[in-house]
């Protein structure tokens, strides 16, 4: 789908929004939303600060990622006034708004001042009106600010992609597509952890501070530590894996994507990232409306236990044991996934907490049409966990020589993003993969 097709899908996403917004409004006793896209706070002692990509609700509406000090109105019946902050500025680039078919849905104003623009007369006092944003941004903004029924509520319209969103998160899944295939070339180079994150960049186009999240670039037993967070200039003397979990924001929809790697003549790797591959094959066809997001949590562990007993990492205990024992959740420590939408774990994931045998899942839902998710399924050789497991009754289970063997390639993820269909799903991390 082009950029064009993928424009012409939001109008109709913004009535939709339309629609639920003034439901959320309604049933909560208000008239009107002010919404603030944010902006970023200066660090303590400096005058520079975070790069910026905007609130999430405002995102939900617009797109506008690099607005900072705009606002959004939204009143029954009315067409939406979106204030955009466009300064005098000769110091810094301002932001132009390129011409849209979604801009004829809503009242787009300018104003030179970061203050709030005065309000319409029936909200200017604030009676019936709501306010989300950051609460350092609000300070003497009229209204009800960041009401806790209705924000839940207003998470909750996020839930169920239109096809406008759909189109913006296979766009951004495509394009990391490509950069993921060029790490892959790179890896296979022998390049370093940060010329692997350059040729990412360079295939995206896209800076790291436009990307939804710190990619996640570890070479060998980096791969072990989940959110591995810097980047070696100097390339290992021998690279034996590369674990890349690295996504694109498109219009600000976010893609999640991870990939294993084995390097040549690791062949022991090699196989659990095919058993992984499979797994997470597996995983992703569970999806379905009506599916419980925690029984495909549960069946990951279930072949995780498989594959350690394949492996030979572990023996002499059923994969059943292995997991009531919490063999698994040592090599296995997170959660299935998350929702995915604006945020990269986006909102209204739990509305009951996580399980006690899944501290970390993000998602409790039972699934439904239009969701969008992330699978992504993990065995790591992790050394703060498997040090307690190597210290207590289960060590003799475990094959210490495959072991060791193994920690020095850090671990498998393998993740994708899933689309909840009427019938099923489909998976757009594997849309235009070989």
């Amino acid at each position: 789908m082009t950029d064009n097709q993928v424009l012409a899908l939001q109008p109709d996403h913004i009535a939709e929004l339309q629609q639920r917004y003034q439901r959320a409004l309604a049933n909560h006793g208000y008239s009107a939303l002010l919404i603030s896209a944010g902006a970023t706070p200066v660090r303590y002692g400096d005058d520079q600060g975070a790069p910026f990509q905007g609130f999430g609700p405002f995102l939900h509406w617009t797109g506008l990622t690099g607005y900072e000090h705009a606002w959004l109105l939204i009143q029954a019946d009315t067409t939406p006034v979106l204030w955009l902050y466009q300064p005098v500025d000769f110091w810094h680039a301002t932001l132009q708004l390129p011409s849209e078919p979604w801009q004829q849905a809503m009242d787009i104003r300018y104003t030179a001042n970061r203050a709030l623009p005065p309000l319409p007369a029936e909200t200017g006092q604030g009676e019936g009106l709501a306010v989300l944003g950051d609460p350092a941004l609000l300070a003497g903004v009229p209204g009800d600010h960041n009401p806790v029924a209705l924000t839940v509520a207003l998470d909750e319209t996020r839930m169920h992609k239109t096809d406008y969103e759909v189109a913006c998160l296979t766009r951004a899944n495509n394009i990391a597509l490509a950069g993921h295939q060029a790490a892959a070339a790179a890896f296979a180079d022998g390049d370093s952890e940060f010329k692997i994150n350059l040729a990412y960049q360079q295939a995206t186009l896209q800076r790291e501070t436009e990307a939804p999240y710190h990619s996640i670039i570890g070479l060998n037993e980096h791969a072990g530590t989940l959110h591995y967070q810097y980047y070696d200039t100097t390339a290992p003397a021998q690279s034996r894996s590369l674990l890349m979990d690295a996504g694109v924001r498109y219009r600000g929809y976010c893609s999640d994507i991870t990939r294993t790697y084995a390097a040549a003549g690791e062949g022991r790797f090699a196989a659990l990232v095919k058993g992984m591959d499979l797994l997470r094959e597996h995983l992703c066809n569970m999806v379905a409306p009506g599916v419980e997001y925690l029984a495909i949590h549960r069946k990951a562990h279930s072949g995780v236990a498989a594959l350690l007993s394949a492996s030979g990492l572990v023996s002499d205990i059923s994969d059943e044991a292995m997991v009531e024992q919490g063999i698994t959740r040592v090599f296995f420590p997170h959660g299935i996934g998350h929702f995915l939408g604006i945020q990269v774990h986006d909102v209204a994931g739990k509305p009951e907490p996580s399980p006690a045998e899944a501290p970390f899942l993000r998602l409790t839902r039972t699934l439904e049409a239009g969701m969008v998710l992330t699978i992504e399924p993990g065995l790591y050789f992790i050394p703060s966990l498997l040090e307690p497991l190597l210290k207590g009754p289960l060590a003799q289970y475990i094959n210490t020589a495959i072991l060791g063997e193994l920690k020095g390639c850090g671990g498998v993820r393998l993740e994708d993003n899933v689309l909840v269909t009427e019938t099923g799903a489909r998976n757009l991390s594997r849309l235009t993969e070989n």
